[in-house]
């Protein structure tokens, strides 16, 4: 398990653990140093080697990944040509980094050179526009880079302009993304897009608004998409406005969806998902015993949810039921500083 975080606490850099997914104990293996924030990790096709964005620096960190040993040997740092990235994915043949660059409201895209290593940006998309929301949506911010289920589409959520941009891609072309026959699919204004997920299916997708606590699930079809519904993440007796609605999953199954609340809730959002219409329904909320739930992940068997908590410095371990979606608490706690970002290779 690979852990991102901020380094400008206790952090040393990238977090690597032995996770066992059946009870959810972890030990740690690695970690590696002499990294600025390295925020958001994403791991390559093959296996070998790995990705993280440095947020404060602007840059992508390459590295040599040793599995059996959980470990990480840095091989090059590249800047991506714009300010701020937040996220990084890496396309199914491994050929390209991509990055959401939440800074300059931008999209870079990074060729992967034979050894591993990051190569200089081949294209920077600049996005324009804003949001009603003045304090937060001034200017675009990109937040996430996320590839159609068949790969030849990558869809890019902008909280700053309540858009998610859509492109087409084309490995073998000089710049590798133009915009998509649909150029862009929009969400309510102020809403705030953040990240963004494919069901199973193929067929639907769901998209999180940071700013207002809803979630806009889409019918996708023909490389389009279209909104079919938005629903609130609330609880029932809230009724503040402070959501910074964060990270979206849904379980291997296909029946469960499940959304993090910073803010004020600090909880998992559950929703049941109808088969076939892929409308949501309400479950209810559990507590991450924790502060800013930024991201969380699900392991592939579905047994198991792992809440990285930013502010409380742990990833708290829930078991699943699968039958009804709600979480309850397995006991383990992993201690770790600034959690922003937890993968399984």
């Amino acid at each position: 398990m690979l852990v991102g975080t901020y380094t400008s606490g206790e952090s040393k850099g990238i977090y690597v653990y032995k996770l066992d997914t059946k009870t959810g104990k972890a030990t740690l293996s690695g970690v590696a140093e002499g990294l600025k924030d390295p925020s958001f990790v994403a791991v390559a096709p093959n296996g070998k080697h790995v990705y993280a964005v440095s947020e404060s620096k602007s840059s992508v960190y390459a590295f040599d990944f040793d599995k059996t040993a959980g470990k990480l040997q840095l091989l090059n740092e590249q800047p991506v040509g714009s300010g701020g990235p937040c996220h990084v994915n890496i396309d199914k043949d491994g050929k390209f980094v991509f990055t959401g660059n939440y800074g300059a409201g931008s999209l870079s895209v990074l060729p992967i050179q034979a050894n591993g290593k990051v190569g200089a940006p081949v294209q920077v998309i600049e996005q324009t526009g804003s949001g009603p929301n003045k304090s937060r949506q001034s200017e675009p911010h990109v937040h996430q880079v996320v590839f159609s289920p068949d790969g030849k589409q990558v869809f890019v959520p902008d909280l700053g302009t309540d858009k998610i941009m859509m492109y087409d891609f084309t490995p073998s072309a000089e710049k590798p993304l133009s915009p998509s026959k649909q150029p862009f699919a929009t969400i309510a204004p102020g809403g705030g897009p953040r990240h963004f997920t494919f069901h199973p299916d193929g067929k639907h997708a769901y998209i999180v608004h940071e700013i207002t606590g809803h979630v806009t699930a889409f019918e996708y079809a023909d490389r389009q998409l279209k909104a079919i519904q938005t629903i609130s993440t609330s609880t029932a007796d809230y009724k503040g406005s402070n959501f910074s609605s964060a990270d979206i999953h849904i379980s291997p199954d296909g029946k469960f969806l499940y959304m993090s609340n910073r803010g004020d809730l600090n909880n998992i959002a559950i929703f049941s998902i109808e088969e076939g219409s892929g409308q949501l329904t309400l479950v209810g909320h559990q507590s991450v015993k924790g502060r800013n739930p930024r991201n969380f992940m699900i392991t592939p068997d579905g047994g198991l949810i792992l809440v990285a908590n930013q502010d409380t410095n742990n990833i708290i371990v829930f078991r699943r039921d699968k039958t009804t979606g709600k979480l309850t608490e397995t006991g383990e706690t992993i201690a770790v500083p600034a959690p922003v970002c937890v993968i399984l290779p």
